[in-house]
């Protein structure tokens, strides 16, 4: 720090947990930057970045005191466990397993949650060999949510945010023909500013579209064109001999006028479901509300508009509820992630905009969260 200090015309340091934030304001002879200031910054134990295009600005990020020591191994068995759902959730889209179901004096819900514990105790016991043809399905959207949430822990990373590694969340297929409730990561020390928030939240979503957008393309090469009369059309799959109709993004539509121009209808494979369901998510994360990703992103950009932007969203989501009731529940999960409210809480230093050369990253985002969206995902 003291070598930093000559090139510095003001500063202040700032420590939340772990973490040592140096914000500072640059002389204008270092701002270059000064050979005296460039060795300084080759040999700081952290993370350091320019606030604006004129370096006016530096912030240097570092931890101090003992690294903390990750559970590998119970991320391990989250991620193993997805994938033995995902298997089996795989395996009942291709027709090849049918899930356990058991009935119960007590409901449906009770006879599916004890089909899932058998699930689970089968399939680690060596029964995990039948659900081997649903790996192209787990495969694909593991593939997909990893990559999201790799987006998001590299990112966040690269600014030095003490961040777990991913959690997985598995789901029985028993109680869900996907296999999972997907994954996240926690950030376990503040942000500090707009443009950290920016390049956090937008990571993982668009990182997680490039491979959603190869796993689609690839499964529609997979799929099957039929006509199964008037009250069959669109996208739809078979899980556990049951049909389920997927409503459409304007990039399924675009995918189906590519590859099926005249189908009535459009039989996904199983990766071509999974790339579906990533592309779902994606959306799903990028609804502007709190803290989704996309109250991420629309905060970082808008600042307190995201607010305005956040209830707006929240208003579509009802009224769309009339339609598909999932956007009511999936509605109340985002309030209850974000502690009640959909608009996003502050920064360490609110005040700082996102460089004007970053701003085509929110507005990917954006982008993207049009192309994903299904207004209607379940016919």
């Amino acid at each position: 720090m003291d070598e930093l200090i000559p090139a510095f015309e003001a500063w202040r340091v700032m420590r939340f947990g772990d973490r040592e934030y140096v914000d500072a304001v640059v002389a204008p002879a270092h701002r270059s930057p000064s050979p005296g200031l460039a060795s300084a910054l080759a040999k700081w134990p952290g993370a350091w970045y320019w606030t604006d295009p004129a370096r006016t600005g530096l912030v240097l990020v570092r931890t101090v005191g003992a690294q903390r020591q990750e559970r590998w191994l119970f991320h391990a068995i989250l991620f193993v466990l997805t994938l033995v759902c995902g298997l089996g959730a795989g395996a009942a889209l291709s027709g090849a397993w049918v899930p356990p179901f058991r009935w119960s004096p007590y409901g449906p819900l009770v006879a599916a949650l004890s089909g899932g514990v058998q699930f689970v105790r089968d399939a680690l016991g060596g029964g995990w060999r039948q659900l081997l043809p649903g790996l192209p399905f787990a495969a694909s959207l593991l593939g997909i949510l990893l990559v999201h949430e790799l987006g998001h822990y590299f990112a966040a990373r690269r600014y030095h945010i003490d961040t777990s590694p991913p959690f997985f969340l598995p789901v029985p297929p028993t109680l869900s023909p996907i296999g999972s409730l997907g994954a996240f990561i926690r950030m376990r020390s503040p942000v500090l500013d707009r443009r950290q928030l920016l390049d956090v939240g937008a990571a993982g979503p668009l990182a997680g579209f490039v491979v959603a957008l190869g796993v689609l393309i690839w499964g529609y090469t997979t799929s099957e064109a039929m006509a199964l009369g008037p009250n069959t059309n669109g996208e739809f799959v078979t899980f556990a001999g049951r049909q389920i109709q997927l409503g459409s993004s304007l990039l399924t539509l675009g995918l189906r006028e590519v590859f099926f121009p005249d189908a009535g209808a459009v039989y996904l494979s199983p990766p071509a479901f999974a790339g579906w369901v990533g592309a779902f998510v994606t959306a799903l994360n990028l609804l502007p509300l709190s803290q989704l990703d996309g109250g991420h992103v629309l905060y970082a950009m808008f600042g307190r508009r995201q607010t305005a932007i956040g209830g707006l969203a929240l208003l579509t989501l009802f009224i769309l509820g009339f339609s598909a009731p999932s956007w009511w529940v999936w509605g109340v999960l985002a309030l209850v992630v974000g502690g009640g409210r959909w608009s996003h809480p502050s920064v360490v230093a609110p005040e700082r905009e996102v460089p004007p050369r970053r701003r085509w990253i929110g507005w990917a985002c954006v982008l993207v969260f049009v192309v994903t969206f299904v207004p209607v995902p379940f016919g």
